[in-house]
């Protein structure tokens, strides 16, 4: 056993990693089918809420957490072919500010990537249960049989994972792309798009001001914002699954966010516009694609139209699961989590336990909430504190990972990078300050604060486990052996 800064590293037999092995398989479209997937269902709801503060403010703050994910993705797109490692933004920061910074991150985006899936699934069996008529009471059974059935996708094998990826993000995009064909015969972009006045009163005759709110509504908006981009920084996460990371990780995760930039805008520009649904009701409703084909073709085929607008939520479903595993996997095969959840399974080589145990504590909290509070205040919760948490942590993780580029640009300028950021440091810096901003009006907004302070007793119970036990059984796993190496290399 060595030690180095503060921790303890344990020595482990060639068999520890025989144990943990994956496989490679993704190429640039199976990365870019992750990171649209991951994020799609943005697309089909949430993000409509912050068009309580009128249109413009809507299109301001997407413009700006637009720029954030851009310094973001074109960071990240330099970091990971340098330092291809599954453990993506945990091993950067692990590299570029040490095992405590690494922890700190990897921590941060374990909330995200737990507490996501539990929120969309949540969504999916409100869907589901519209459609086939289930009571309140028996949703939970959705719950666990699209967990059952989607983790056990993953654990089949990373080569169905990605096929029923790309296949279904795109099932998701072409349900987006008929929704913009079928909706431009009957926008009226002044009328409906424009009618939130100042206050957020509805404006009957619409033609209202761009920003009714002011430049305050504009930064209250960007949390919502943050839905059309969030878990683009997955990507990182299957670098030691793809066929040659340095090469297809920056394709695919810059193929990824123009992708959702233009959705996204598509989006913004027609869901409001529709005559007779309008921002001002649109920025209360929980479907907001679904009531706009129901504007266009009518509430007689509500159900089918249903079952289409679900499946960008089973996308994102599909995909963040994936992404838990790994994020799990990584931490757990360096030893900051126990390492037994880094065991992959022996002929399928995918982190089957770290899946498992992340959606059983999912599943878990969601059962906590749902029987101690009833029916009614649970589903509040589950829809509102635990989606407050996974934007808190996804926020935290962009500003480490961002620093983690520029001291990295700083301490270790002569890495290997195969490809460098066209937007530098300068990027880097707008993410932090972009996502600081958000964080502000997240905390500055009651509704969030009772996800931030679960997210605080998330981190005391992680940090309490790596200062007391974590932190003296650490392992040389490939993403710390490189990050000892270069720290040597810059001391040298």
């Amino acid at each position: 056993m060595s030690e180095h800064s503060g921790v303890q590293y344990t020595k482990v037999d060639p068999s520890y990693f025989e144990k943990r092995g994956l496989r490679r398989y993704a190429g640039v479209w199976s990365l870019w089918a992750l990171g649209v997937g991951a994020v799609i269902s943005g697309h089909f709801s949430g993000w409509n809420l912050g068009l309580a503060n009128g249109w413009g403010s809507m299109l301001f703050a997407t413009i700006i957490i637009a720029i954030m994910y851009l310094g973001l993705t074109f960071s990240l797109a330099e970091m990971s072919p340098a330092l291809p490692h599954t453990g993506g933004a945990y091993s950067f920061a692990r590299t570029a500010m040490g095992p405590w910074g690494g922890f700190l991150t990897g921590l941060s985006e374990n909330v995200e990537y737990v507490i996501t899936p539990a929120v969309i699934v949540y969504f999916i069996s409100s869907y589901m249960g519209g459609i086939f008529g289930t009571p309140v009471e028996y949703l939970p059974l959705w719950w666990i049989g699209f967990y059952i059935f989607f983790v056990g996708l993953n654990i089949v094998g990373v080569e169905l994972s990605f096929k029923v990826t790309l296949v279904i993000t795109l099932l998701a995009l072409a349900c987006l792309v008929v929704f913009w064909v079928s909706a431009l015969p009957y926008i009226d972009f002044g009328r409906w798009a424009m009618n939130v006045g100042e206050g957020g009163v509805l404006l009957e005759n619409g033609n209202g001001p761009l920003l009714p709110m002011g430049i305050t509504g504009v930064l209250a908006a960007m949390p919502f914002a943050v839905w059309l981009f969030l878990a683009i920084e997955q990507l990182p996460l299957a670098a030691e699954e793809s066929v040659d990371p340095k090469r297809d990780m920056p394709r695919g995760i810059l193929a990824g966010i123009f992708t959702l930039i233009f959705s996204a805008f598509m989006v913004l520009w027609l869901n409001p516009s529709i005559a007779s649904i309008g921002a001002h009701t649109l920025a209360k409703s929980g479907e907001p694609l679904l009531d706009g084909f129901k504007a266009i073709y009518g509430d007689g085929i509500a159900k089918v139209l249903a079952l289409v607008a679900v499946l960008g939520l089973i996308a994102s479903f599909h995909t963040i699961i994936f992404a838990k595993g790994r994020q799990i996997y990584s931490l757990s095969r360096a030893g900051y989590f126990p390492s037994v959840l880094s065991i992959t399974h022996g002929s399928r080589k995918t982190p089957h336990l770290a899946m498992i145990l992340g959606s059983v504590v999912a599943l878990a909290v969601m059962f906590v909430l749902w029987f101690s509070l009833g029916s009614d205040k649970g589903a509040a919760v589950i829809g509102g504190t635990l989606l407050n948490m996974a934007v808190f942590g996804a926020m935290f993780s962009y500003i480490m990972q961002a620093l983690s580029f520029i001291l990295l640009r700083k301490n270790m300028p002569n890495i290997p990078r195969p490809y460098r950021s066209p937007l530098g440091v300068v990027g880097a810096a707008l993410t932090v300050v972009i996502a600081v901003v958000t964080l502000y009006f997240q905390l500055s907004d009651p509704l969030y604060r009772d996800g931030v302070m679960w997210v605080a007793l998330w981190f005391a119970a992680g940090i309490t486990y790596f200062a007391l036990v974590g932190r003296k059984r650490l392992i040389l796993s490939p993403e710390e052996e490189f990050a000892m190496d270069m720290a040597d290399k810059a001391r040298s």
